[in-house]
């Protein structure tokens, strides 16, 4: 028998997208376009299920172009990437739920797929029923889910609830039981997009400890996650995906760090405004975020632990009203990817009037609560549940070392991490201290 699990050749997947209709602003321009409407409305259905070969299109998009990779049995692979990148399209493809354009895939073993947590629950009906028929959609038998049905709930910790109807369930519930499901499934290979970012911080690190006890039966996973803490963990070896073509295909460490670097020469070449072209538009977009010195006078690109510092948040609100209930957010994580903090202006009990054209935000920390060492940030912008404008990997900050504490002794750069303000007291006597 083969010891190849899976073999990618010259994979490629592409779809039709859109187009913004030619808008006309004189009246004969507009009397034309009605008349060539219905002409042009029946070319657009024959195109649907018909793809030229002339070069490239302009309502053509490529997802995955020519991939080609191999994974051995009982291996642990991660795909990382950028949004956009065709990591889950990839995924798809060998999940067999959709069909690739071009190129050959070989299959040797059982596959499941826990691609989109909690598919196939029904809201009326129970937990309970919910157990049978999501694990009947992903492939599990009637005896095998009763076989396992116990350690099923005992994983979810929604024991109380199984006889309650899903339709009564928090969101956080409904992941919880969903995840439990299809993580007691038992195949040779295992495709996972994403699913570790789901419920609280217990029941993740619980979920991560599952994927590693998978991975630890010998069975061949593939996994998909921008938690690069959680892929250097589970993984030993890596694909970078690029706008839909293998970037680097090598050791875990090779593979992410070559992904940070790539994150870092974008960041360093295109402005927020660049990275927002093309994206469909919205009524507000940042502009630029920079940090500024103390006195909010001086830019820098380097700050030190403990050290005051400012961040400018410029944006643009492109529409011709003032928009009222305005949040704007930053969150800090380390170059793997784990999370540090976040300043968000509604939680800290402040939210804007944004007027129409260019402003500006401040946020201020008075303290920098960071050791040394490179830390990145993503930006967010909504009003009343509707997200405006959200950047992945917006920026970063250098961060050197400095005197947090006031005491002259600075913690060793190798704990990236946040600091926080505490004391001690000798109780000498044996009293409680007051």
């Amino acid at each position: 028998m083969s010891n190849t699990a899976i073999k990618v050749t010259n994979l490629s997947k592409r779809y039709r997208i859109g187009v913004k209709e030619e808008l006309h602003d004189t009246l004969t321009g507009q009397i034309t376009s009605f008349i060539k409407g219905p002409i042009d409305n029946f070319k657009r259905l024959q195109k649907l299920s018909k793809f030229g070969n002339n070069g490239e299109q302009e309502d053509i998009i490529w997802a995955m172009k020519d991939i080609s990779f191999e994974v051995k049995h009982s291996e642990v692979l991660g795909i990382i990437g950028k949004n956009g990148a065709g990591k889950s399209t990839l995924l798809k493809v060998l999940a067999q739920i959709t069909e690739p354009t071009t190129g050959r895939i070989e299959i040797n073993g059982r596959v499941a797929s826990l691609l989109e947590v909690g598919t196939g629950f029904h809201p009326e009906l129970t937990g309970r029923e919910n157990v049978f028929l999501n694990g009947t959609i992903l492939g599990m038998t009637k005896r095998e889910i009763e076989k396992k049905f116990d350690e099923i709930l005992d994983f979810s910790g929604i024991e109380k609830f199984i006889d309650t109807p899903v339709k009564r369930y928090s969101s956080g519930m409904r992941v919880r039981l969903a995840f439990s499901v299809a993580a007691h499934l038992d195949p040779e290979i295992l495709l996972i997009d994403e699913v570790l970012a789901v419920g609280d911080t217990g029941f993740q690190k619980k979920c991560i400890g599952k994927m590693g006890d998978i991975a630890g039966e010998g069975r061949t996973v593939l996994f998909v996650s921008h938690n690069m803490i959680a892929v250097q963990s589970l993984c030993s070896r890596g694909i970078l995906l690029k706008d839909g073509t293998v970037d680097t295909n090598s050791n875990i460490s090779e593979v992410v760090n070559n992904y940070i670097a790539n994150v870092t020469m974008e960041i360093d070449s295109n402005s927020l405004s660049v990275r927002n072209e093309g994206k469909e538009q919205s009524q507000i977009r940042f502009k630029t975020i920079e940090f500024f010195d103390t006195n909010s006078k001086k830019r820098i690109s380097t700050a030190l632990s403990g050290q005051p510092i400012s961040i400018k948040i410029t944006y643009e609100n492109s529409s011709n009203r003032e928009i009222e209930d305005v949040n704007f957010g930053l969150a800090f994580y380390t170059s793997p990817g784990s999370f540090l903090f976040a300043c968000g202006s509604r939680p800290s009990g402040t939210v804007f009037s944004v007027k129409p054209g260019i402003g500006s935000v401040w946020c201020k920390i008075p303290k920098l609560p960071l050791n040394a060492g490179r830390v990145y940030f993503n930006a967010h912008c909504d009003s009343k549940n509707v997200t405006f404008d959200s950047i992945q990997d917006a920026g970063y900050l250098d961060v050197e070392k400095g005197d947090f504490y006031g005491t002259g002794l600075v913690p060793a750069s190798h704990l990236q991490g946040v600091f926080i303000d505490y004391s001690y007291q000798l109780n000498s006597n044996g009293q409680n201290i007051e």
